[in-house]
């Protein structure tokens, strides 16, 4: 079991909370724990980057399905959500946007300053369900931004180099005052770089990037479900010179299958088959996800009947063993039938009708209900 504190109690929410209601306790505790509030104070920025792992998760309508429904290894698979912040650069990265003005980026003097990091990309993974009863590795062949190959990222022409921004000194920021405040705001001369490109490259013109198509490998675990989001870590876009890459994150879709249906490990199937087979009883073959099996029918089998086959579903996620295999089975009426055999049901339908004597079809039923 994990040992990680639930994300829910972490920011003192309710699992029924709204969105608002876990952004307004979010930027609550962010504001009590930031480490400019608190300095040298460890314990406030553990619990400042515990806050902002927990708000990642359950500020996505997505990932905090997965969570509400399967805890924190919902994200042990291919990377964890929530857990991408080494240090409080990274928050502010994030999720400076929600506190609102440059609240702490202005105000602390942490806006935003040297090398970006790269953007994460998102793309959609369709599986067959065969993909997901085995687990499968798929290549993916996506296009993302690229370091440059002729100035390596730099944007500076070969032989030559970023300079020192003269407006910021290199800082990444120019002071203003605005009233009792001396406020940090991003140089609009290098964009918070510090550096500046004088002799731009010829090949990306100074952006440093350039679009190629690459080829990424993801391994699917065996019994992933629909809408769950895979994170590879580094496989995002590049980012600046000296700063690390995105991540990638992959939904996972599956694709309609012609014959099962599924409920979470659970496989649901639908075999027609004769009344006689039905009312004699018989042993019938039905197809599985690895082959045939073995269903016994009962005599005076009702059409609706939904049997079970252990063993014979998906597996599950994380865990031991595999779903079962539910098989409902209905009667199938034959569009044609052969002179013999309108013959035979004629004499079936007079044995019935003496079978009921005098009564009626509404008194018959009538009678069922008393």
């Amino acid at each position: 079991m994990s040992d990680k504190r639930d994300y829910y109690e972490i920011l003192g929410v309710t699992r029924e909370a709204s969105e608002d209601e876990i952004k307004k306790s979010f930027r609550k505790l962010a504001m009590k724990h930031h480490p400019d509030r608190n300095p040298g104070n460890a314990d406030a920025e553990a619990r400042f980057k515990e806050a902002a792992a927990a708000y990642e998760v359950l500020s996505d309508p997505q990932t905090r399905a997965q969570y509400d429904q399967f805890g924190h290894r919902a994200f042990e698979q291919g990377g964890h959500a929530g857990q991408r912040f080494t240090n409080v650069e990274d928050i502010f990265q994030a999720f400076g946007d929600i506190f609102g003005g440059g609240m702490f980026g202005d105000l602390f003097g942490r806006g935003r300053t040297g090398p970006r990091a790269g953007r994460d990309l998102k793309v959609v993974l369709d599986l067959t369900m065969e993909e997901v009863d085995t687990g499968v590795e798929k290549t993916l062949s996506l296009k993302r931004q690229e370091h440059c190959g002729i100035c390596k990222g730099t944007g500076a022409k070969p032989g030559t180099s970023r300079n020192t921004c003269t407006t910021c000194g290199g800082r990444g920021q120019v002071m203003r005052s605005q009233g009792p405040f001396a406020i940090a705001t991003a140089c609009p001369r290098c964009s918070g770089l510090g550096q500046v490109v004088e002799s731009p490259c010829t090949g990306c013109r100074g952006a440093g990037f350039e679009t190629k198509k690459v080829d990424v490998k993801i391994a699917i675990p065996a019994g992933i479900e629909e809408g769950v989001r895979l994170r590879i870590t580094g496989e995002g876009d590049a980012g600046d010179a000296g700063a690390p890459r995105g991540d990638l994150y992959c939904s996972v879709r599956e694709i309609e299958h012609k014959i099962f249906q599924r409920s979470g490990a659970d496989l649901i199937t639908e075999i027609p088959i004769s009344f006689t087979q039905m009312a004699l009883g018989d042993s019938v073959e039905v197809p599985t996800l690895r082959g045939r099996a073995e269903l016994t029918i009962p005599a005076g089998t009702p059409t609706g009947k939904v049997f079970r086959l252990r063993g014979q579903g998906l597996p599950v996620l994380e865990g031991r063993g595999r779903g079962d295999q539910l098989v409902r089975v209905f009667v199938e009426v034959p569009k044609k039938v052969s002179d013999k055999q309108k013959e035979l049901l004629k004499q079936f339908a007079e044995i019935e009708k003496k079978s009921a004597g005098n009564q009626s079809f509404f008194d018959r039923i009538v009678a069922y209900f008393d």
